[in-house]
């Protein structure tokens, strides 16, 4: 039996009133086919992004952790190529399907309460337009599938607690579901803190228990791979995320109206103002939905806490966004969900005509439009890197040269295109500095090394570690590009006056921390710690 087969009317009206809300069966299978289909094309014709051509490279080098973030993304790329091979859309597949997981999820959790609810959940959620124009693999991915079913798990532990059955293989589900989330994203912890506010102000009784006992050790052993992954290496991931990627952050009101802007758009005009029009229907229709509001609601607050400090990304919302359309979706009237169903499909249409549009342009009208549009100028060579990118390394690639770049982004979409890996050369960003535990820069001792950038490189930056440096300048589709070629490169200089500032900046880890390896301090200074 398929998963949509499933949505037939029960006999009973729902629980949310006796309005007799219908089954939305007929609309469930139109979006769900028609948004594949979409997310289907979307993933065949978009170039990859630097983000997921850096994530197909974690898969390459197949770890159980890499330096910014936990593995689940990479074993995810690694199962897709194994299976469909390395072309866009195979290694999209993940972010393809992932809308009907979740919706699976959401159905397994809320269809007992009442069925009906359930469907018109999904199908709000399935209508939402970043559902449809998000074919991209990121790291929320995986967070935004494990934190549904997390959270689908608790609901069902708590039905099964209400009505007198033993709940505890389900609350091992949940802590299992929460362990896999947390190797995706440590934004899991967030839906953790949620729980805990469940707990703590609405089922505290369960709480005193053995619910927390049994789901953290079913959670245990995933929180283990990454302290362990941490513990042999440097202790990137901490370091990343709570130090070196904060550098610099100051406290701004303005991040935390962006932020808001941005959640009223995501909820959609559509809902905000329908839930705003049947505001005194909130109380009754979430009365008994307390874990659902914690799931929803707790995790978004704490982002907003987070924006005044940080600029919020629309991405790091999504593995809690399906809960919203829940939220709404018990607290509407019947009336109000057909009403919300047809806003979001306009609200829909409009995105795709955009996206569609933009999809099917060529480089020549973004070019053309870079001169009239200052938006367009300004990124229209990440344009054409992203979708000329093995054109552009034809033209720079030599035999007996080695091929690198100057940033983590343009690295990984060369050596997609290259079909081999790319290096970083050079102090790089703070953000995907995986080179620093894979790459072995002694090995490029003497080697003559082309730089690629989009940006016009300083012949100063390089020349301290080759013997002769000099620009090479490039065009491709009305695009200017550049590589710097530097002749006999010298690792001992490299080491000196790079590797020395990178460890200085992003390996300079607290000396309480227990430290078991370090691939870059092992390769830098012969030791897993190494004076700044």
């Amino acid at each position: 039996m398929s998963f949509l087969s499933v949505f037939t009317p029960s006999a009973a009206p729902s629980a949310a009133g006796a309005d007799r809300l219908s089954m939305p069966t007929r609309w469930l299978w139109v979006v769900a086919l028609a948004s594949l289909a979409w997310r289907g094309w979307m993933a065949a014709v978009m170039p990859l992004t630097g983000d997921e051509a850096l994530f197909y490279w974690w898969a390459r080098f197949l770890d159980y952790g890499y330096y910014d973030h936990p593995p689940m993304v990479a074993w995810w790329i690694a199962g897709m190529r194994a299976v469909l091979g390395d072309a866009e859309w195979a290694i999209r597949m993940p972010a393809v399907l992932l809308p009907l997981g979740v919706g699976w999820a959401l159905w397994w959790a809320w269809s007992p309460v009442s069925r009906e609810r359930a469907a018109w959940a999904i199908l709000l959620y399935w209508l939402a337009p970043v559902n449809w124009l998000n074919a991209l693999i990121a790291t929320d991915s995986p967070l935004i599938l494990w934190a549904a079913w997390a959270t689908a798990s608790l609901v069902r532990a708590e039905q099964a607690a209400d009505r007198g059955r033993s709940p505890w293989t389900l609350y091992a589900l949940s802590g299992f579901f929460m362990g896999l989330a947390f190797l995706s994203k440590y934004f899991a912890v967030l839906l953790g803190m949620a729980f805990v506010v469940y707990f703590a102000l609405c089922a505290r009784a369960r709480w005193r228990g053995l619910v927390l006992i049994v789901f953290v050790l079913a959670a245990l052993p995933a929180v283990a791979v990454n302290v362990l992954w941490n513990l042999q290496h440097c202790w990137t991931n901490i370091m990343f995320n709570l130090f070196n990627r904060n550098e610099g952050a100051e406290a701004s009101p303005a991040n935390v109206v962006v932020y808001l802007v941005m959640m009223a758009y995501l909820i959609s005009p559509v809902l905000l103002w329908l839930g705003l029009r049947h505001r005194s229907a909130w109380r009754a229709g979430l009365k008994g939905q307390a874990l659902l509001v914690c799931a929803a609601v707790v995790p978004l607050a704490l982002f907003g806490v987070l924006a005044i400090k940080k600029e919020i990304g629309l991405h790091w919302v999504m593995g809690f966004y399906p809960f919203l359309f829940v939220m709404w979706t018990w607290a509407l009237p019947t009336s109000a969900l057909r009403t919300a169903a047809r806003g979001l499909g306009v609200f829909l249409v409009l995105h795709l005509l955009v996206a569609g549009g933009a999809a099917l342009s060529d480089l020549n009208q973004w070019h053309r439009m870079a001169s009239h549009v200052r938006v367009v100028e300004k990124n229209y060579h990440r344009f054409v890197e992203a979708a000329r990118a093995d054109e552009m390394v034809k033209q720079v690639q030599v035999p007996g040269v080695v091929l690198a770049s100057n940033a983590y982004s343009a690295a990984s979409i060369f050596g997609y295109a290259a079909g081999h890996h790319v290096p970083v050369l050079g102090i790089g960003g703070k953000h995907a500095r995986q080179d620093d535990l894979i790459v072995d820069y002694a090995a490029l001792e003497g080697k003559t090394i082309r730089v690629m950038a989009t940006r016009k490189l300083s012949l100063d930056d390089y020349r301290g570690f080759f013997d002769s440096v000099r620009l090479l300048t490039f065009e491709q589709d009305g695009a200017t590009f550049y590589a710097l070629e530097g002749v006999n490169f010298s690792y001992a200089a490299y080491r000196e006056q790079v590797m020395a500032e990178v460890n200085r900046r992003y390996y300079a880890f607290p000396s309480w921390l227990p430290v078991w390896g370090c691939s870059f301090c092992q390769r830098y200074c012969g030791a897993d710690r190494c004076t700044p």
